[in-house]
């Protein structure tokens, strides 16, 4: 739907639908389930987007998963239409609980290396970049930090 509008609409309009979205949500109450990709480049950097809507912050590459499509195709997928990169040699790393708007999500978190250099789509995706394991960047949310431990412990 967002590659129907002209990006600066949909930057101005994507505030008010993530609250919508966020209220939606709440009141349905139902599991989420969604996926992150964990990306690294050959200098072993990870990769993080800063979003154009919700909280302010650093974040993973993810998204929602599409009815019939498998986590671990909706992390690549998510990869690609916010960074524009490809990912090579996936892994999956495991699943988290959490409580994302007031419902129980699954995170299923996967770890990728990438060759490419991430170009933001614009729309979503205010920024994408690499950084160093020992510069990660802030702020970030306890999700994200909840993520990279789950790397971090898997090796």
């Amino acid at each position: 739907m967002s590659g129907f509008l002209p990006a600066w609409l949909f930057r101005a309009l994507a505030p008010m639908a993530h609250k919508l979205r966020h209220r939606w949500r709440i009141w349905l109450g139902q599991p989420l389930h969604g996926a992150t990709m964990i990306a690294r480049d050959m200098e072993d950097r990870i990769l993080f987007v800063r979003h154009t809507y919700g909280p302010e912050g650093w974040f993973l590459p993810g998204g929602g998963i599409a009815r019939g499509e498998s986590p671990r195709d909706a992390a690549i997928r998510e990869l690609r239409e916010e960074t524009g990169c490809r990912a090579e040699g996936v892994r999956a790393l495991g699943e988290l609980t959490e409580t994302v708007s007031g419902s129980q999500h699954t995170a299923h978190v996967f770890s990728c290396l990438t060759r490419d250099a991430p170009v933001p789509d614009r729309r979503e995706i205010a920024e994408a970049r690499f950084f160093p394991v020992h510069s990660l960047p802030v702020p970030m949310t306890a999700h994200t930090r909840a993520r990279l431990s789950l790397w971090s412990s898997r090796g």
